[in-house]
């Protein structure tokens, strides 16, 4: 009865409902929509972090994460293969590297850069350099003069392809070994300073230019997407120990991202408080405005006998029906856009020197979380209902006597 008499009423002033419906879709929509563009904000961000070399989680010397220098390489290897075979998942992949501070110069440029060692097969798997090929080829095993850059550092050192690359770092010896390398290669990343930055050539090519024999400066292990890295990293203490080894999930090697889906966290939240604060003025305003325009009929109503508890359900189940509608309305807009947006997303490449600096994608493409659509409307229901108390009090308080000397 009370929504038979709740849908009734509240369709007598269609003009008012469509206003305050209006408040409630917009505030829906723009939570879950703004919400989904921070959540795609996230996910390109911690997909190329992972993606550029870093992986789910790396293994390094105890030493290597404080001092980077070659001496803190891993050389015995075989307790860390055993460990690795015994607790990674099915579907995860590794890969060793040598990474050390190196100079790359040619006839015209010099810059500082990080030399990357690679076996080609399994990085392929485990980093984007594998598909990040733009211009030449990818390396293989037996390249042994083979070096593949940047494309932003191909522009930078105004050469091509096919030039030679002198690339010069500190050997195990402590002098200052250099090579010739040549190009056989460019790669895209989504950030210019990712181009800038490496260099990659074999594993084999770097051991015998940096005289380090089987050692390598990590492995990065990169783990299917229902797998936990803490669960892992876990594991890989309890058989490797900490006394040789550090090792650390993608959280722990990049805290600036960290910092960042905090700081996402937090807007969310700040967002979704103000949105609801606006929305919840123009449900009590509405709401208020209705019931002082009805105030001869609900004092008829106490005349008649209603109790006020009664006509506090009977004002709240109007409330509880226009944030349904709304909600409705607001989740199937906010839906709708994001499927819109998510083949083509948004470019923010008029932007790109901003959103590289924050560490974000030139384009977004929204990704809706349950969690929040949930969050968001769970929210709106309990606490637009809550703030319909109010009025729903006014409306109750109303003595048969004050309403009838209305007109």
């Amino acid at each position: 009865m009370y929504f038979q008499l709740a849908w009734r009423n509240i369709w007598r002033n269609p003009r008012r409902t469509a206003v305050i419906m209006t408040a409630i879709i917009i505030g829906v929509w723009s939570m879950i929509f703004l919400n989904a563009l921070m959540r795609g904000m996230e996910s390109d961000m911690i997909k190329n972090s992972i993606s550029t070399l870093t992986g789910h989680l790396q293994i390094h010397h105890k030493d290597y994460r404080n001092d980077p220098v070659i001496e803190n390489s891993m050389y015995d290897t075989k307790a860390l293969e055993t460990a690795l075979n015994k607790v990674l998942p099915p579907g995860a992949h590794r890969a060793a590297r040598i990474r050390v501070n190196a100079i790359a110069g040619n006839a015209r440029h010099t810059s500082g850069i990080t030399l990357v060692g690679i076996n080609p097969v399994p990085e392929a798997k485990t980093s984007f350099i594998g598909h990040a090929i733009n211009q030449g080829r990818y390396l293989k095993p037996e390249d042994k003069y083979g070096v593949i850059v940047g494309q932003a550092l191909l522009v930078k050192f105004e050469t091509k392809i096919g030039r030679k690359l002198v690339l010069m770092s500190q050997d195990t010896d402590g002098n200052i070994a250099s090579r010739a390398f040549r190009i056989i290669g460019t790669f895209k990343a989504e950030m210019q300073a990712t181009e800038k930055q490496f260099a990659f050539v074999t594993i084999t090519a770097a051991r015998q230019m940096l005289k380090l024999e089987k050692g390598i400066s990590e492995v990065s292990i990169t783990l299917p997407d229902n797998i936990d890295a803490d669960h892992v990293t876990t594991r890989l203490k309890a058989e490797l120990g900490t006394d040789g080894y550090q090792i650390q999930t993608w959280r722990e090697l990049l805290p600036i991202i960290n910092a960042y889906l905090v700081i996402f966290d937090g807007f969310i939240f700040i967002w979704s408080f103000v949105v609801f604060i606006a929305m919840g003025f123009g449900i009590v305003n509405t709401t208020l405005m209705a019931v002082f325009e009805r105030m001869r009929e609900f004092g008829l109503l106490k005349a008649l006998g209603m109790k006020p508890w009664w006509i506090i359900r009977d004002v709240l189940s109007e409330s509880f029906l226009l944030l349904v509608m709304g909600m409705t309305i607001g989740n199937i807009m906010a839906l709708l856009c994001v499927f819109a947006l998510s083949g083509s997303g948004i470019d923010l490449s008029a932007f790109a020197a901003g959103a590289e600096f924050a560490g974000i994608s030139k384009i977004i493409y929204p990704a809706v979380y349950a969690k929040d659509v949930l969050i968001s409307n769970f929210v709106v229901i309990i606490l637009g209902l809550l703030v319909s108390i109010y009025p729903a009090a006014k409306a109750a308080r109303f003595t048969p006597v004050e309403a009838l000397a209305q007109t």
